[in-house]
């Protein structure tokens, strides 16, 4: 289900998941062009649609692409309208968001809470530096709040360990998160929430945006700490620049979606 995912996500008309190579290919490859003048959100019987020049948009998989609120449609349209010349689907992560949950999520939401799960059985706040000191005391101070919220508000206790050594979690732990994920089974919920964490490698910092105790860029700074450490120590490359800019983008495309399913 993962292959499935990352191959949805990254979108049948993308030729490459690693937004460095896929710009390098489709350089090559010419993008098709603008064919429509006017996008609009359209009313249906289950939710929201997004016409082309009055023709509803479909998924890959050859589905109507409805979205179940107005704001959340009008998300995807706005991705459509800014297209100019050609249509760039890196530059439309909404759009391919909800075309993994219709295409993919849809047809299997446990495959993806089970995902997620495994992603929480090694979740990232549960592994600390043990050195430098300005790390571990970083890692503490984005980390353990929400640590510290898991317990509290979802009754889930995690084991911690210095260093990259496996620690196992306990089973009331995950059962206790996997309950939570029952309660958000709707595709495109689910679909946006995998994607969170994917990206920071942590279900934990997912599921505290979900819940409105973290906003998007408080959950990527936690999901990053290492990263810009390193960073600010070491510096970064283009490329390295290039393929995180991509990740922040859809990290933030997903906190967007999950936010406009709210209504």
């Amino acid at each position: 289900m993962r292959d499935i995912l990352e191959d949805l996500e990254a979108g049948k008309l993308l030729s490459d998941p690693d937004p460095v190579r896929r710009a390098q290919i489709q350089m090559k490859t010419p993008l098709p062009k603008r064919f429509y003048k006017a996008v609009s959100v359209v009313p249906m019987e289950n939710g929201f649609a997004v016409h082309l020049d009055g023709r509803s948009v479909r998924t890959p998989g050859k589905a109507v692409m409805v979205l179940p609120t107005e704001k959340a449609a009008t998300l995807v349209a706005d991705e459509f309208s800014a297209q100019s010349e050609v249509i760039d689907p890196v530059t439309m992560p909404v759009m391919r968001l909800v075309n993994t949950a219709i295409d993919g999520v849809a047809s299997d939401p446990q495959a993806v809470l089970e995902d997620v799960l495994r992603f929480a059985s090694s979740d990232l706040l549960c592994y600390r530096a043990d050195g430098p000191q300005g790390l571990v005391d970083r890692q503490n101070e984005l980390w353990d709040p929400v640590l510290d919220w898991a317990r509290s508000r979802l009754g889930a206790r995690f084991n911690l360990a210095e260093g990259v050594i496996h620690v196992e979690q306990p089973r009331e732990a995950i059962a206790v998160l996997g309950a939570h994920l029952g309660q958000r089974s709707e595709p495109m919920r689910l679909a946006a929430i995998h994607v969170m964490t994917a990206l920071t490698g942590s279900a934990l910092l997912a599921l505290a945006v979900d819940f409105g105790e973290l906003d998007g860029e408080e959950a990527w700074a936690a999901g990053h700490v290492d990263e810009d450490w390193q960073i600010e120590h070491w510096g970064q490359d283009a490329e390295a620049e290039a393929r995180r800019s991509a990740r922040r983008r859809d990290m933030m495309a997903a906190v967007s979606l999950l936010e406009a399913l709210q209504g």
